[in-house]
C-alpha cells in the first residue's frame, strides 16, 4: 500500500497510475492520521508554494508530515513535494516551508527561457537505489521556474545543468525527493517509481558525478479533438482550419488510440486540442475529461489539454468559471492547459487600461497551478502592408512578398478557429500574456496550417525575440528537413505537429533519427 499525499491541486492521476501500473495499491490521505499510519509516502506537489502550504495547514497536515519525514519510513516527494521539504521559497516569502532541509527554494535568474520544461539529464551524485536498473544517460521531464539551494552539499543526490548547475534532487536516508517527474519520464521515470516500491530494487545503481547535460528539443503531437457528424469523438485536421473533406469531418482516428500510439512511437509531449463546444455539457460529462482519464493510464509523458477553458454556463443554467473548468482537467489527467480565443479577449482588454485584473482565466489559473501549467494558443494569419507605419502594429520586414509585391506583415490573431480576426497582432499578445502569467506559448500559423510547407520561421524568430518563456513551433510541417529548420534557424524550445504524424508521412521516430546528430533530442527508445 502507498500512501498519497494529494493536497487537492493538479495532477495527481498520473502518479497514481503510474504506481498501480508497478502492481501496488494507493489510498489517498483524507486526515492527518492517513499521513501518521502510512508505511510509504508519495508527494506530488504542483502549483505554486504559497498554495500548497496554506492548504497543508488549513488541513492541519504539517505536524504528521514533520514527524513521518523524521521516522526514517520511505518518502518520495516530487516537484513541490521537493519544495516544501526547505525552509522558505523566494515563489511565496511569506510562506515557511517544512523546513526537514535547511536551505531555500529560488527562481531561475538565468538568459535562457524559464520555465525550465522539457526533457534533461541527471547527473547522479551519489549511488541510491532508486536509479536501479538505469544506465545514468536517460532524460527526465521537468517543468518548473525555481529550484531548491541546500545549506549543506550532503544532501544532494542528483543535478542538472540549464543556465547554471541546479540541484535536481536529494535524499537524506530514506526521504528521496525530485524536482523532475518521473510519472512523467516514459519509462525511466516508471523504473524509479517501481523501484520505489519494491523492497528488491536493484543495488547497482550508476554514479555520473562528471556528467553535463543538456535540455533537449521538444516533438509533440497534437490532436484535433471533435465529434464528426455521427456523434463520435475523432481526431481531425484541417487545411488552414477547415476540417471538412467532401463535406464530411475527416476522422483521422480515435484520441485515446492514436495518443497511446504517439506515446509509444517517442513523441515527448502530447497535446489535445477540443475543438467542438462541448460548452453546453455539464462539467462532469464534459467528453474530453473520460479521454484525459483513459489516455493517462497509459501515457506517461506530459498531457495538454485546450478548448473550452473558459467561464461559461451549462445547459442546466449552472455557473463555471475557468478556473474550476481547468481544475477539473488536471484533475482529469491533464499536466498543462492551453487558452485560445480567450487569451486574444482578455489581451484586448488589458491593452485599454494596461491593467491586470487579477480575475482573468490566465490570471486565476497561474495563480493556483503556477505559471508553467498555462500555455497560451496563438492562432495569426499574415496581413500584408506597403511601409512599417501603415498599421499600430508590430511590422516585419518579410522575405516573402505579399500578392502585390509588399515587404511587410504583421500577424494578426484570431478567434472562434480562425474565422474571426482581432486588432491585435501576435507579438503583443504573447508579450501581454507573459505578463499575465502564461508558461509557454504555443504557435500556430494560419497561413502554413496543412500546407507542408515549414514552419513559418519569421513569425517564430519575432514572437521569440519578444518573451522569456518557451515558444512551441506548430504549423506547416512536411517533413523532417522542417523540424531541422526551425531548430536551426530560431530559437524554438519545441515543435509541434498533427496531419503528418496521424497519417503517417513522417513518423515520430523519423523526425528524432534526421535530429539525433544535430540537435540534442530525446531518443524514441
Amino acid at each position: 500500500m502507498i500512501t498519497l499525499l494529494d493536497y487537492g491541486a493538479g495532477n495527481v492521476r498520473s502518479v497514481i497510475n503510474a504506481i498501480e501500473r508497478a502492481g501496488e495499491t494507493v489510498k489517498s490521505v483524507s486526515h492527518y492520521k492517513d499521513i501518521t499510519a502510512a508505511e510509504k509516502l508519495v508527494f506530488p506537489g504542483v502549483g505554486n508554494f504559497g498554495s500548497m502550504m496554506r492548504i497543508l495547514r488549513e488541513k492541519k497536515y504539517l505536524d504528521a508530515l514533520q514527524d513521518y519525514l523524521r521516522s526514517g519510513r520511505p518518502f518520495l516527494g516530487i516537484c513541490l513535494g521537493l519544495h516544501a521539504l526547505f525552509d522558505r521559497s523566494e515563489e511565496a516569502p511569506d510562506e515557511q516551508g517544512l523546513g526537514f532541509i535547511p536551505g531555500t527554494v529560488k527562481r531561475f535568474d538565468i538568459d535562457l527561457a524559464v520555465p525550465h520544461i522539457g526533457w534533461n539529464g541527471i547527473s547522479i551524485q551519489k549511488p541510491c537505489g532508486l536509479f536501479g536498473g538505469l544506465s545514468g544517460q536517460e532524460n527526465f521531464y521537468f517543468v518548473h521556474s525555481y529550484h531548491v539551494v541546500p545549506d549543506d552539499s550532503s544532501a544532494v543526490l542528483t543535478t542538472t545543468d540549464y543556465g547554471q548547475k541546479f540541484v535536481s534532487s536529494i535524499q537524506i536516508d530514506n526521504v528521496t525527493a525530485m524536482q523532475f517527474h518521473p510519472e512523467k519520464s516514459g519509462a525511466a521515470g516508471l523504473r524509479i517509481i517501481e523501484n520505489f516500491i519494491s523492497e528488491s530494487a536493484s543495488k547497482e545503481t550508476p554514479v555520473t558525478t562528471d556528467v553535463t547535460t543538456i535540455l533537449a528539443k521538444r516533438i509533440i503531437a497534437c490532436l484535433d479533438v471533435r465529434t464528426n457528424d455521427q456523434g463520435d469523438l475523432v481526431v481531425t485536421k484541417g487545411d488552414q482550419y477547415d476540417v471538412r473533406e467532401e463535406g464530411a469531418v475527416r476522422n483521422l482516428g480515435k484520441p485515446v488510440e492514436l495518443a497511446r500510439r504517439y506515446y509509444e512511437e517517442g513523441a515527448d509531449e502530447i497535446t489535445f486540442l477540443n475543438i467542438t463546444g462541448f460548452r453546453d455539457f455539464p462539467l462532469e460529462d464534459m467528453p474530453m475529461l473520460e479521454v484525459l482519464k483513459q489516455t493517462s493510464r497509459h501515457v506517461f509523458v506530459p498531457l495538454t489539454i485546450g478548448g473550452g477553458i473558459r467561464d461559461y454556463t451549462d445547459e442546466n443554467g449552472k455557473e463555471y468559471t475557468a478556473l474550476e473548468v481547468a481544475a477539473e482537467y488536471f484533475r482529469s489527467g491533464a499536466d498543462k492547459i492551453s487558452i485560445g480565443s480567450d487569451a486574444v479577449l482578455i489581451v484586448e482588454d488589458y491593452l485599454k487600461t494596461q491593467q491586470k485584473t487579477g480575475t482573468s482565466s490566465i490570471e486565476q489559473i497561474s495563480r493556483v497551478y503556477g505559471n508553467q501549467a498555462v500555455v497560451v494558443s496563438i492562432d495569426p494569419r499574415r496581413v500584408y502592408v506597403k511601409s512599417s507605419g501603415d498599421v499600430p502594429h508590430h511590422v516585419i520586414k518579410t522575405d516573402i512578398p505579399g500578392p502585390n509585391g509588399e515587404e511587410y506583415c504583421w500577424y494578426q490573431c484570431t478567434i472562434k478557429g480562425g474565422r474571426e480576426g482581432r486588432d491585435v497582432d501576435a507579438v503583443t499578445l504573447a508579450q501581454v500574456c507573459e505578463k499575465l502569467g502564461t508558461g509557454e506559448i504555443l504557435l500556430n500559423c494560419i497561413d502554413r496550417d496543412g500546407t507542408n510547407s515549414g514552419f513559418d520561421i519569421e513569425l517564430i524568430r519575432a514572437v521569440k525575440s519578444v518573451v522569456s518563456i518557451p515558444v512551441i513551433a506548430s504549423s506547416g510541417a512536411g517533413c523532417v528537413e522542417h523540424f531541422e529548420e526551425v531548430f536551426a534557424r530560431t530559437k524554438a524550445e519545441s515543435a509541434l505537429a498533427a496531419g503528418i504524424f496521424h497519417r503517417r508521412e513522417v513518423p515520430i521516430d523519423a523526425v528524432k533519427q534526421h535530429l539525433s546528430d544535430k540537435v540534442e533530442i530525446r531518443p524514441s527508445a
